[in-house]
């Protein structure tokens, strides 16, 4: 279920209850004979109640599977860092009349209000990040190793209250010990985790000899400008962007990767994924090559509108679709159209780098005319003898063309490539020519665990007029063994839930569980935090988004359920 606005205002109000009943007894005198130690005695106390709460909320949920209390989470720890700061302005202004120096002379005579000013002061970046806009500006790892020092302000409440009680110590002990026991708990989930990574890891494909992965870089939003457009074909153009001002490029990336950009279509926000076309060694800008779909709403609106020094919202790299040279001693990339942008950019990374693998490129295009970057290829292939290009055109029949003619074959691939079942694949294309190349390089014996795919899919959006626009799936589809595409009428069915329903309006995955009122966890809902990973038990999804997702995700399947969109008949295990 999704917490309405009533259930959160509810918890909020009742959050707020116990330092307002504090307030009314402060106001009519009923705090005792030492009102001020009462008052900071009481925000302190519920201040570590607050935290305890916030610790709670992972393991309940998860336990008890209401994944909509994850919603309240950073409320609950927000709560705490107001009466953490309401416990510390009382004991200032009251106690310590409002004076810097007599509280500094306290506080170091005092071992525990230091403990306690340490936890506070931790506090304050947590209390700061605690937005959607900063989860998605620090990215969902950083977000994540920043927000685990609330561990750290937990404890140091707990010693903190230890040391200011004089004589009875069971209340700190009561509270240091249910901190211990989601301590525990912590420790326990992370341990499992590596056992299922080690598992992973025993039954995973063996990677390639002294291949090392790269770093992923971190990840950066902003606003970027339009330094030129290129004309690749009559209907593609490549936007080389540059950071704004001369200042220094905002991110790195790696050789496949892809950018999101926020356009500004009719009043509306619409979001896009382009393929980074440009390498990592070309620093100081990047580009992207897009072609422009008859109906498709952002290509139009990039060729049609966007001009040199257009400012574009931006935000990368995400994706794994990747090759750097590290994971095998040679690569073979079949593409498709506009799919040849992610394979150009690992083709022009290898060369810069001077890399000595064999490289193998298999292009269709539909005329000479749809070729696109021809000029670059035909001058890289004369200069690179390890680079060997295979154009074929699929609806040209000029006499003034000597390549290959027909759509890419089992034929035309055993001949150009004949080493085919040995070799590392990455194939990038249109939807139904994925499928039929999985299925071709299976009867030519390469095994799917050496065929890395990334396709370009009609992107579904809740505005009917706008479907058509072709973007590229950053990860591909997320399919069962074979990795195949197959087309149906979009629905979804949550397993252990029994719940199950048709998908309206391009709703994702965590849409329609909420309509179905199926509980499934979630934070950001932007695809960076990774609370809402779900398993795919059956179909196929497109995402958004999906820098979430780790290797061990991929491994068991996990799609992001608020970006996750359902190509077919779908079932999650929720």
């Amino acid at each position: 279920m999704k917490p309405s606005r009533f259930l959160k205002a509810t918890v909020l109000v009742n959050c707020a209850v116990p330092v307002a009943l504090l307030g009314w007894d402060a106001y009519h005198g009923q705090l005792g004979a030492n009102p001020v130690n009462f008052a900071i005695r009481t925000t302190g106390i519920l201040t570590l109640i607050f935290l305890l709460l916030t610790l709670a909320i992972t393991p309940v949920s998860r336990l008890t599977r209401q994944g909509w209390l994850g919603s309240f989470r950073r409320m609950l720890g927000l709560c705490a860092f107001f009466h953490g700061s309401l416990h510390f302005a009382i004991f200032f202004g009251l106690d310590r009349a409002g004076s810097v120096e007599d509280t500094l002379s306290e506080t170091v005579k005092r071992p525990y209000l230091l403990v306690g000013m340490a936890g506070l002061a931790l506090m304050v970046p947590l209390a700061a990040t605690s937005t959607d806009g900063m989860i998605r500006r620090l990215g969902g790892r950083n977000w994540k190793r920043l927000h685990r020092l609330v561990y750290l302000v937990a404890i140091a409440g707990a010693v903190h209250y230890y040391m200011l009680v004089k004589a009875d110590t069971s209340q700190p002990i009561a509270f240091a010990g249910v901190l211990g026991v989601l301590l525990g708990y912590r420790v326990v989930a992370y341990f499992v985790g590596l056992g299922l990574d080690a598992r992973i890891a025993r039954t995973s494909p063996a990677r390639v000899a002294g291949a090392r992965p790269a770093a992923a870089p971190r990840f950066w939003k902003g606003q970027l400008t339009v330094a030129s457009i290129f004309d690749e074909t009559p209907d593609v153009r490549t936007f080389r962007l540059v950071a704004v001002e001369g200042s220094d490029f905002p991110f790195e990336h790696l050789p496949g990767q892809y950018l999101n950009v926020s356009l500004p279509v009719e009043g509306e926000r619409v979001g896009r994924s382009y393929t980074i076309a440009s390498p990592p060694t070309r620093g100081g800008s990047c580009e992207i090559t897009v072609k422009r779909e008859e109906h498709g709403v952002a290509s139009r609106y990039l060729h049609d509108v966007v001009r040199e020094g257009t400012l574009l919202d931006v935000s990368a790299p995400a994706g794994r679709f990747t090759f750097t040279g590290a994971e095998a001693d040679s690569i073979v990339l079949i593409a498709g159209g506009v799919g040849i942008t992610p394979l150009m950019a690992k083709i022009r990374y290898l060369i810069d780098i001077g890399w000595t693998g064999d490289i193998d490129l298999i292009f269709s295009a539909r005329t000479e005319r749809d070729i696109i970057f021809r000029e670059e290829l035909e001058s890289v292939r004369q200069r690179f003898p390890n680079l060997r290009i295979t154009v074929t055109l699929s609806r040209d029949d000029s006499p003034g063309w000597t390549g290959e003619r027909g759509r890419i074959s089992p034929e035309l691939i055993r001949r150009v490539v004949p080493s085919i079942a040995t070799r590392l694949v990455h194939l990038c294309g249109p939807d139904e020519m994925m499928g039929s190349l999985m299925v071709m390089l299976r009867d030519l014996g390469v095994p799917d665990d050496r065929v890395a795919v990334e396709s370009f899919t009609r992107a579904i959006h809740r505005d009917a007029e706008r479907q058509g626009e072709m973007q590229p799936e950053p990860t591909g589809v997320v399919a069962g063994a074979n990795g195949a595409v197959v087309a149906g009428t979009p629905s979804i069915t949550f397993a252990r839930s029994g719940k199950s329903g048709p998908i309206t309006n391009g709703q994702t995955v965590l849409e329609a569980a909420e309509e179905l009122g199926v509980d499934i966890p979630y934070d950001c809902r932007a695809g960076i935090c990774g609370t809402c990973k779900t398993q795919l038990l059956d179909g196929h999804v497109t995402m958004d988004m999906e820098a979430a997702l780790g290797t061990r995700d991929r491994a068991r399947n996990l799609i992001l359920c608020c970006q996750a969109h359902c190509l077919d008949a779908v079932v999650v295990d929720a």
